[in-house]
């Protein structure tokens, strides 16, 4: 009887032993198959670290990114260029991101239209002639040669908030007026007539890197677009 009963309790101590793995195993997957925690973990591992663009607008910008990829809209996933316009042409703000190694490849000023602002930007559009910088998800296209030397035409993905920037002819290119003797002499930097213009030492460099359908994210914290991007939206979910 004794002998049986040993027998039992070694049966109930085992069966417990492994369900409590079972659900240690869980929770350790369910951490790693939650993107809220890949994302905040990839953010963490950025280098360098003094240049990270904000979290969120990292982010945004990886979670569209993510969704984009699983649409099969991108070819170049490697890179994720943010643009962070809720900074001062002052600033650096654009970022071009190694989504492999996780380093920061680029980080470099960035000017917005005319029409969007002075040093900071405040209003965006989508209209033809508005001379306006849009907001939201572009996939960088091919380049060409044009006015401004060389050039990358941008796509935008988001109806009503980005998607004239072909007609709009919408293109990172460089320009004298955003490099920081520009902003050294007036204070800020110049404005293009929509485009996110580069510094000309810098725009070859970009655009040899993200062109061929890679992913742009022009963050700004405005209401009005979050209610309007699918992809925002999507990537404000349960705050993930």
């Amino acid at each position: 009887m004794q002998g049986t009963i040993d027998k039992r309790l070694i049966f109930v101590v085992v069966i417990f032993f492994l369900n409590l793995g079972q659900i240690s195993l869980g929770k350790e997957s369910e951490k790693h198959n939650n993107p809220s925690n890949n994302i905040l973990t990839a953010y963490n591992s950025l280098t360098p670290e003094n240049q990270r663009p904000s979290f969120e607008a990292f982010r945004l910008g990886m979670k569209g990114k993510q969704n984009l990829m699983e649409e099969g809209k991108l070819k170049n996933k490697r890179y994720l260029t943010l643009i962070d316009f809720s900074l001062s042409s002052t600033q650096k703000r654009l970022w071009v991101i190694d989504c492999d190694s996780l380093k920061i490849v680029q980080h470099t000023l960035v000017a917005h239209g005319k029409n969007t602002g002075e040093n900071k930007a405040e209003r965006f559009s989508n209209v033809p002639q508005s001379n306006m910088s849009s907001l939201g998800f572009f996939i960088a296209g091919e380049t060409y040669y044009g006015k401004h030397g060389f050039s990358l035409r941008l796509d935008g993905v988001e109806p009503g908030i980005n998607d004239k920037a072909r007609e709009r002819a919408i293109v990172i290119h460089a320009a004298e007026y955003a490099t920081m003797q520009f902003v050294n002499k007036h204070g800020r930097l110049g404005r293009s007539f929509g485009c996110p213009a580069l510094p000309p030492e810098k725009n070859k460099t970009i655009i040899q890197s993200i062109k061929n359908k890679s992913c742009v994210f022009i963050y700004y914290p405005e209401e009005s677009y979050f209610s309007l991007s699918e992809y925002a939206s999507q990537s404000n979910l349960n705050n993930s």
